[in-house]
């Protein structure tokens, strides 16, 4: 089983599924090198990410920056966008996704020093029905305050999905999809509390 989570991984991190992590990693260093395939043209994200277009830069690492979103919800909303072209989360290398995972903590601790919030609204709008109108991905970090009113649905009741029929059903359709995509010996369990 750790051999196919391995495999799984290097799919994701370069073409060839077959390359080991090293080959994997060099094969990306070397595509870097040569300027090809990381970013595209018509996308404002990575005219960003080459200098080409202007942005409040937050922060920069190898693999992400963190810029002022342009249209903000509050002040200080900002945003953590991967230095190559994803279109979507689901096509963004988990690797990748990891990296800009773990600079949430301590930029949106600065931003909500710096905005005097307690509280933050993290979250993906990925694909066009979720509201995203860029496709590059990107995570929002967007600084609240009590009483703000940002979201309508705030305020919206919500029903529990406990003794909806509907839910063991939908939870078996997941689990299920989780292991045709992940793992050969995945167990579904259909109890809607498991």
């Amino acid at each position: 089983m750790e051999t196919r989570r391995l495999a799984v991984l290097c799919s994701h991190l370069s073409p060839s599924a077959r390359e080991t992590p090293l080959e994997a990693s060099t094969s990306a260093t070397q595509e870097e090198e040569k300027g090809g395939g990381c970013t595209q043209d018509g996308c404002v994200f990575c005219r960003i990410v080459r200098g080409e277009a202007p942005a409040f830069m937050l922060y920069e690492d190898d693999v992400c920056l963190c810029i002022l979103d342009s249209k903000p919800l509050t002040l200080g909303h900002a945003l953590i966008i991967p230095k190559c072209h994803f279109p979507s989360l689901e096509a963004t290398p988990p690797s990748v996704v990891a990296a800009m995972c773990s600079k949430v903590p301590f930029l949106s601790n600065a931003i909500m020093r710096a905005t005097q919030c307690d509280s933050f609204n993290f979250l993906v709008n990925n694909g066009k029905a979720a509201g995203q109108v860029i496709f590059h991905t990107h995570f929002h970090i967007i600084p609240r305050k009590a009483g703000d009113k940002l979201w309508p649905s705030e305020s919206f009741r919500r029903t529990s999905i406990v003794g909806n029929p509907e839910t063991a059903s939908l939870v078996a359709c997941i689990k299920g999809n989780i292991c045709a995509s992940s793992c050969d010996d995945c167990k579904i369990n259909a109890s809607p509390l498991s």
